[in-house]
């Protein structure tokens, strides 16, 4: 497992990617003051997006064209998903931003991709997100 949103596992065998890139940002915000610097104060954590681009290869079993499909469908839903990499470390609750996908090299017969680039962006959100997830879900299946 090279790292999971929830329940999907990217892997050689789903969506492997091959570079993870994030930017994480925090806020200031100033104030003008006559004659010197804007007075600067920290008010808080701000924007932390991870971009994720690979490629897969399903002719040569390397992903599959599902990962694909998966994917888009929980963006779809709009919910919050745990983000953890394959050493355990747990990044927080992100939702799906945006997916890109570039299909290339068609099969003659069925036209289905040999190759599949991506690019997967995740924005961060409040872990609460993920508590008031699980409470709309418990009321659902009561």
């Amino acid at each position: 497992m090279m790292m999971a949103l929830d329940q999907f596992v990217f892997s050689l065998q789903t969506a492997p990617y091959r570079e993870l890139q994030r930017r994480r940002s925090w806020k200031h915000r100033k104030t003008s003051r006559v004659g010197a610097r804007d007075a600067s104060q920290f008010t808080g954590p701000g924007d932390d997006t991870i971009t994720l681009t690979g490629a897969l290869a399903p002719a040569e079993s390397f992903g599959k064209i599902s990962a694909m499909k998966d994917l888009s469908d929980m963006g779809d839903q709009g919910d919050a998903y745990v983000l953890v990499d394959g050493l355990g470390q747990v990044y927080g609750a992100y939702v799906i931003e945006g997916l890109d996908e570039t299909r290339r090299h068609f099969t003659s017969a069925l036209g289905l991709p040999r190759s599949i680039e991506f690019t997967l962006t995740l924005s961060r959100v409040e872990d609460s997100a993920l508590q008031m997830q699980a409470s709309n879900e418990k009321v659902v299946n009561k």
